[in-house]
C-alpha cells in the first residue's frame, strides 16, 4: 500500500521534556504514535520502546505476508493480528524494563498504530492517543479513548465538550507497561481514495476541538502545511502538553468489487 506520510512532534509551551515518540514507514504503510507517562524521563523511555518495538516486530513479517488473507473462522486479517501481537510484545518489554530498573518503575505509555493495506486499514490502540479520519466533509474519531472521561461520557454524566474541561481528562484506564497483560483494542476500517488520517496525542486533541482540526485539514493543500498549522494552533491555545501527530494519505486504493465489477473492469 503506497501512502504519503508526515510526522511532527513538539514539546509544547509548558513541559520541559517531550515524552511522545512517533514513527512512520511509507514502504510498510505503518504509522505509530505513543504518549509516555511516568517519573523523570521514564515516559520518554516507555514511548520510545513502544514505537521502536512495534516497528521492529512488524518489519520482517510484513515484507512477506499477504496482508489481505484472513484465517478460517477469524474475525480479523493476519496483518491485524500481527499488529496486535506487536503491541503486546511492546507491553512486555516496557513492563520488564520497569521491573528491572528502579528509576523506570511505574512508567507507561499510550499507543495508537495503523497499518495501511490496499483497501482497508488495521488499527491497534491502548489509552487516549487517537486516530481520526477526514472523508469528504465528514471528520470522525475512529478510536475510542480508554479513559475515565470516556467512561463518564458513556454513562451520560459528561458530554464530550464537558469532558474536554474535566480535571480527570488525563486519567487513562489502559496503558502499555503498567501490567504484565494489557487488552489491546484492534479494529479494521475500509479506505477511500481521498481519505486523510490523523494520529495524535492528547496534546493536540485537548487543545483543539474536532471542528478546529477539520477546518485546518480542509484549508491546507499539503500534509506538511497541515501538520505545521495544527502544531501552531495547539500552541496558540496554550500548548499545555507535548503535541505529536502523524498525517497519512493513501495514494492507491483497490476498487471495491461490488455488483458489476467485471463489467467495469472490461469496459462492458
Amino acid at each position: 500500500m503506497r501512502v504519503k506520510l508526515v510526522c511532527s512532534t513538539n514539546t509544547g509551551l509548558v513541559r520541559e521534556h517531550n515524552e511522545d515518540y512517533i514513527a512512520g514507514d511509507e514502504s510498510l504503510g505503518l504509522a505509530v504514535l505513543a504518549d509516555g507517562m511516568g517519573g523523570y524521563q521514564a515516559g520518554e523511555v516507555a514511548s520510545e520502546i513502544a514505537v521502536k518495538m512495534i516497528t521492529k516486530q512488524l518489519h520482517a513479517p510484513l515484507k512477506k505476508l499477504s496482508c489481505t488473507k484472513r484465517g478460517a473462522n477469524y474475525r480479523y486479517h493476519f496483518a491485524t493480528v500481527l499488529l496486535e501481537q506487536a503491541v503486546l510484545t511492546a507491553n512486555q518489554v516496557i513492563y520488564q524494563t520497569a521491573e528491572r530498573e528502579t528509576r523506570y518503575q511505574g512508567m507507561g505509555t499510550t499507543v495508537v498504530a495503523v497499518l495501511f493495506h490496499k483497501n482497508f486499514i488495521s488499527i491497534a490502540h491502548v489509552g487516549d492517543s487517537r486516530l481520526y479520519r477526514l472523508r469528504g466533509n465528514k471528520f470522525r474519531q475512529i478510536t475510542k479513548d480508554h479513559s475515565v472521561n470516556q467512561e463518564l461520557i458513556d454513562c451520560g454524566i459528561y458530554t464530550p465538550e464537558q469532558a474536554r474541561h474535566s480535571p480527570s481528562k488525563h486519567l487513562v484506564t489502559r496503558a502499555l507497561g503498567l501490567h504484565q497483560k494489557v487488552n489491546v483494542e484492534i479494529q479494521e476500517e475500509s479506505i477511500d481514495a481521498q481519505d486523510i488520517y490523523l494520529l495524535c496525542s492528547d496534546g493536540l486533541s485537548d487543545m483543539l476541538n474536532d471542528s478546529d482540526i477539520q477546518a485546518i485539514l480542509n484549508e491546507t493543500d499539503t500534509l506538511e502545511q497541515a501538520a505545521q498549522l495544527l502544531i501552531d494552533a495547539a500552541n496558540a491555545e496554550g500548548g499545555k502538553d507535548n503535541i505529536s501527530l502523524i498525517l497519512v494519505r493513501p495514494l492507491l486504493v483497490a476498487p471495491k468489487r461490488g455488483k458489476g465489477w467485471l463489467r467495469r473492469l472490461f469496459g462492458l
